[in-house]
């Protein structure tokens, strides 16, 4: 607890978030995933959208790569007073690549694959939709797998003028077969050795509609239902699915947000 009082204390300095009963900690950026606890019984929204709160007063919501910079937080104490604090996101400016003379057949799959790839992504959104009542995302989160980062979130290409879609997730390069360690405790919802895009493909969910997704996996150790503790290990880097080389595909989402893994985790 007085770790976290701690860490809230600098996020009420630089954020300027002062309130004794609501303490919140995470960068105030697009991309970031945002903790906090208010006493029990209080109540919070962010902007018109009310915020699930633990029975310990935990909660948690994210912005994502294009949020809007002015954010409004509202709560209510246990006598029922409304108190409001405006969140001024700091704005990022993301790696944009244009290429030119790229053939159509690389730029956008082939019709027959059309179907797989909504059957991967149903199975995707269903895993991410779930709103369990763990609190797991209140750790501090640590690397999933060793190796350098090759790839960060909210970089785009643009192929022959078009963009595409951009990059929501934290690339780390090693070999395949290198270890994936669960970054938080949580429980194992999806486990997928062949998606059409992201090959091996596992979602953990860590409560509160927070959850981790490892792309391009050569294999996975768990099953959905596992639960996992922090440190476990979960999977093997691979380059399966389109890719041009072996690496961990790392993605955070808040329900459908997808934000910045690398705001919860070190720097290296």
């Amino acid at each position: 607890m007085l770790k976290f009082l701690a860490t809230c204390f600098f996020c009420l300095l630089s954020f300027g978030v002062i309130a004794k009963d609501l303490q919140l900690k995470g960068k105030m950026t697009q991309g970031s995933l945002i903790r906090g606890q208010v006493p029990v019984g209080h109540q919070v929204w962010l902007n018109d959208t009310a915020i699930k709160i633990s029975p310990e007063g935990y909660f948690t919501f994210g912005f994502g790569r294009d949020a809007e910079l002015t954010q409004q937080l509202k709560w209510f104490d246990n006598q029922g007073v409304q108190h409001t604090q405006s969140l001024q996101l700091q704005a990022r400016t993301y790696d944009i690549q244009k290429i030119e003379g790229i053939p159509s057949k690389y730029v956008s799959p082939p019709k027959e694959v059309s179907a797989r790839i909504k059957l991967d992504n149903q199975q995707i959104a269903k895993a991410r939709s779930l709103n369990a009542e763990r609190t797991d995302f209140f750790q501090d989160f640590i690397w999933p797998a060793a190796g350098p980062i090759s790839g960060v979130y909210g970089s785009q290409r643009v192929f022959n003028g078009t963009p595409k879609r951009p990059h929501f997730g934290l690339d780390v390069a090693g070999p395949t077969g290198t270890a994936v360690y669960a970054p938080a405790d949580g429980i194992v919802t999806l486990f997928v050795p062949d998606m059409y895009y992201s090959g091996g493909t596992m979602i953990i969910d860590h409560g509160h509609g927070v959850s981790s997704t490892f792309l391009h996996l050569s294999k996975g150790h768990v099953k959905a239902g596992t639960k996992v503790k922090q440190g476990d290990l979960v999977a093997e880097i691979g380059a399966t699915g389109r890719v041009t080389g072996p690496h961990l595909d790392w993605r955070i989402n808040w329900f459908k947000e997808r934000l910045d893994p690398a705001l919860l985790v070190p720097k290296r």
